[in-house]
């Protein structure tokens, strides 16, 4: 057979004329004749003829047959020399490559370091938890527009409370980089002490004060985190839902609507409120860590002891925001490890005893993360304290709690700064005294859900009772003396919980409320879309229609859209140049709570000692001053102003209208031993 009569192995056919015999490849000293020019897949030899010049009557291959063979046997050490001679490769030097491997897959390409990199950024913004992130962070932008339309001029809600956290934050950054140890003697309420305990410090935002000197950068500054802050919450909501074994969807739900339930709206102004996103992040970490979900309960072998301590780190760092909603969770965090130890201890000595139930690396994170959680804890009460001791009148009665103690109603009445419900709810807002802290809608969506959420979830039946059982004692404790005058709810926590005293606004515990709706939703979103997808499943093709994906979406959808806010966002009186140029300690006049709080943030600028500060009280020495001074320029008022250390005093000529100093801003100041210097729109009075 020839070699295209077949396509396995062919036998070898006699050697045609003029080629070199196998002896004479052998031989160094052979001569290679002229090539055949007839290939060697079409020429056929009678097998009995005889070339001629073939003394040793035998054929003989020719030259580039013999080539052929020897590269393919050198290429591939194939046995077969007759497969590769009816290729009809030449040879006329040296070995040639395979032909046939043009037809192989092309080499795998080797990566360089820039595509090495790219690929790992790559895997990690398509992890789910860098799309959360991604997600979190355009969402808080679009849901608080128009906050950085204008960051540099304009704040949320009004001016006055974010003019005073604006400041807190500058100045935690200030003295922590020129002098700690003044730390909690504040620049402003001059000559009191302890005065930056005087409210909620925000002192966790300290690294941000470090940025930049002066009001428009602390507005700036204080926008980005208050953009900042409503991302966290959502992040660590949905973070805790996706740790207890919600789904992804049912996972943003809990999250948009714990951040932007309605009634945080009416909370736009008190950064310290909104900054709640450390709770729920830091509650994902301890379950994480102790290798518990709501879900699948307790399952050792996830135990990561890391985990848990950072878990205890965030924890303390929301802490340090304040006590406003830090102390609340300080004691839900402490009920929390009392129960572990309780079960600790059964798992260990009572109940199916075992060695390790916890594993002692992470019962040595929980000790060390719980002392660093209870340091931080009592290095921020120390201040309190002395404010406490030094200012008897600050402490709160449960009169006063009474004041802001907000009526069952106050569960469906969203605040004004409401985009769906605000105009809607006007009437029962005015029913309310004080309807910033008692308009606590957590969201007609949420509640629906949350309910669906009792019958249909991929929570236990227990697990959805427990989430109940902890909705509805949260809404109780919020309604302070309103519910059953708070006896046996609300009272007893005042009088024996230390620091319990110093929260005046019970209101605000509708934040754990809104957290347990939101799990309670998250169990019925999830466990709808595990419908849909078995649904999907039994489809040919596997796939669900654009209806039912859409369907999955909707609660999403409808507590984002129940969550649109047209917050007012003024813009911030501009500092004038005397607080750039004039020494402290000084006064400004006309002082009071609400002109005294952007006083406070133009004194960010050199952080000059000023008499005017704004909190949740008024010291009785700055009360003294701002009745003194009704008469500046007066002998009485100039003396007791040196008495205290007072050197200049700025009068605003634009807010003097209707006051006092009206008349006196112009008034002769012979015989007072004081000079009068226009700067601006400021007539500063040099003591």
């Amino acid at each position: 057979m020839t070699g295209n009569e077949s396509g396995d192995s062919v036998p070898l056919r006699p050697d045609p004329p003029g080629g070199l015999s196998g002896d004479a490849l052998a031989s160094p000293g052979a001569t290679a004749a002229p090539a055949d020019p007839m290939p060697t897949a079409t020429r056929k030899t009678p097998a009995g003829d005889r070339p001629t010049g073939d003394p040793a009557g035998r054929g003989e291959r020719t030259t580039d047959r013999a080539g052929a063979d020897k590269a393919a046997v050198a290429d591939t050490g194939a046995a077969d020399k007759t497969a590769v001679a009816d290729t009809g490769a030449t040879v006329t030097g040296g070995d040639e490559a395979d032909p046939f491997a043009s037809f192989a897959p092309a080499p795998e390409p080797v990566p360089t370091r820039a595509g090495r990199v790219a690929r790992a950024a790559g895997r990690v913004l398509a992890h789910e938890w860098a799309l959360a992130i991604v997600g979190s962070l355009a969402l808080a932008v679009l849901m608080t527009w128009p906050t950085l339309r204008y960051p540099r001029y304009t704040l949320p809600q009004d001016y006055w409370d974010p003019s005073l956290q604006a400041w807190q934050m500058a100045w935690s950054g200030h003295a922590l980089l020129t002098n700690p140890a003044v730390l909690w003697q504040s620049n402003a309420f001059f000559p009191e002490r302890w005065s930056f305990a005087f409210s909620d410090t925000l002192l966790g935002y300290a690294p941000a004060g470090m940025i930049g000197t002066g009001p428009e950068v602390a507005v700036l500054r204080y926008n980005i985190m208050f953009v900042l802050a409503h991302a966290l919450a959502t992040f660590g909501a949905y973070v805790l839902a996706r740790q207890l074994g919600a789904g992804k969807i049912g996972a943003a739900v809990a999250g948009v609507s714990y951040t932007y339930a309605p009634w945080l709206l009416a909370q736009a102004g008190h950064l310290h409120v909104v900054s709640n996103g450390g709770i729920p992040l830091a509650l994902a970490m301890l379950a994480r860590g102790h290798g518990w979900s709501l879900r699948h309960g307790y399952r050792p072998e996830r135990r990561q002891a890391n985990w848990a301590f950072l878990g205890w780190l965030v924890a303390a760092w929301q802490l340090s925001l304040g006590f406003g909603i830090g102390l609340p969770f300080a004691y839900i965090l402490g009920g929390i490890a009392l129960v572990a130890t309780v079960t600790w201890f059964l798992r260990r000595w009572v109940v199916r005893p075992v060695k390790h139930p916890f594993g002692i690396r992470l019962l040595a994170a929980d000790l060390v993360g719980g002392l660093v959680f209870a340091g931080v804890g009592a290095l921020m009460a120390v201040p309190y304290f002395k404010v406490a001791e030094l200012h008897p009148q600050a402490e709160r009665t449960l009169g006063d709690i009474a004041l802001f103690s907000p009526p069952a109603a106050g569960f469906l009445t969203a605040p004004g700064e409401s985009r769906i419900w605000g105009d809607l709810h006007e009437g029962a807002r005015a029913t309310l005294p004080w309807h910033t802290e008692m308009t606590l809608l957590p969201g007609y969506v949420l509640y629906a859900l949350a309910l669906g959420g009792l019958f249909f979830s991929v929570w236990r039946l227990r697990h959805r009772l427990l989430l109940l059982a902890g909705v509805v004692v949260t809404m109780v404790l919020a309604m302070g003396t309103e519910f059953i005058g708070g006896r046996f709810t609300y009272a007893p926590l005042f009088e024996h919980l230390p620091g319990w005293n110093g929260l005046r606004t019970p209101g605000r515990l509708m934040l754990w409320t809104t957290l347990l709706l939101g799990l309670l939703a998250a169990g019925a979103v999830s466990a709808f879309a595990a419908r849909v997808r078995e649904i999907s499943a039994q489809r040919i093709p596997s796939w669900p229609s654009p209806w039912l994906r859409l369907a999955t979406l909707l609660p999403l959808l409808l507590v984002t859209v129940e969550g649109l806010n047209r917050t007012p966002h003024p813009v911030v009186p501009v500092q004038p140049a005397a607080m750039r140029t004039v020494d402290g300690p000084l006064l400004v006049l006309p002082s009071g709570q609400n002109q005294d709080q952007p006083v406070m943030l133009w004194s960010t600028t050199h952080f000059q000692d000023i008499v005017n500060g704004g909190s949740g009280f008024t010291p009785t020495l700055l009360d003294d001053v701002r009745r003194v001074t009704i008469a500046f320029p007066d002998l009485t008022s100039v003396e007791y102003l040196r008495t205290l250390g007072v050197r200049n005093v700025l009068v605003m000529r634009d807010q003097v209208a209707g006051t006092p100093w009206e008349i006196s801003i112009d008034a002769p100041t012979d015989g007072l031993g004081i000079t009068r210097e226009e700067i601006g729109d400021v007539v500063v009075f040099r003591l």
